[in-house]
């Protein structure tokens, strides 16, 4: 692999160092996403009946105790427990349009990285052509088939490996877009829930 790496020339380095980063950028983003995601419907039961007994602040704790924008929405509403259900309704929606910037962080750079890996692998083409036909005119007419098979083979190397490594990036970019798309369903799915319950108990929650 290395041999591989030191013919392709500077391009081929910048590839290896592209993939590198993208495989460090994915995993991290992958791992941060799985922390984030709780099954609302399981958590939304056991919120439920810790307010039922009338412990909001033990409810809010429980929220601010678990990891992602789920709880972190339910919190919001809980914040604003006593105020009218148009303010509870606000609250959540603030708190969403702040926690989805926090799941996309990160995602733009790996697109971007899926776009420059073929780009960069044209550049090497290129390069790799210029010193073919720089090596086709210093040695005309006597010049060999054997002068130009590494340069022609650098072209095809990192050809090949830029479209290589942009697959498996744009692959993971994807899988990254519908996990934060599986988090904004549950997002919505507990903030509608959350006020709707809030609404609907209020005297039991005695805000009447």
């Amino acid at each position: 692999m290395y041999e591989v790496v030191a013919n392709g020339g500077p391009v081929m380095w910048a590839l290896a160092g592209l993939s590198i980063c993208s495989l460090v950028l994915f995993f991290h983003k992958l791992l941060e996403l799985h922390r984030s995601q709780i099954d609302a419907r399981d958590f939304l039961p056991g919120l439920y009946n810790v307010l039922r007994r009338g412990n909001t602040v033990e409810a809010v704790t429980i929220c601010e105790d678990t990891p992602g924008p789920v709880a972190h929405l339910l919190r919001a509403a809980l914040l604003k427990i006593e105020e009218p259900p148009e303010e509870i309704a606000r609250a959540v929606q603030q708190a969403g349009l702040s926690e989805i910037p926090r799941l996309e962080h990160g995602l733009n750079l790996l697109a971007t990285l899926g776009k420059i890996a073929p780009m960069l692998g044209l550049l090497g083409t290129v390069v790799s052509m210029m010193d073919t036909l720089r090596i086709f005119f210093d040695q005309a007419p006597l010049a060999e088939v054997d002068n130009f098979s590494l340069p022609l083979w650098n072209a095809l190397l990192t050809t090949a490996a830029g479209i290589s490594i942009s697959i498996p990036i744009y692959a993971g970019y994807n899988l990254l877009v519908s996990r934060i798309e599986s988090l904004v369903l549950d997002m919505e799915f507990a903030a509608s829930d959350i006020i709707a319950f809030l609404i609907s108990n209020r005297s039991l929650l005695g805000q009447d």
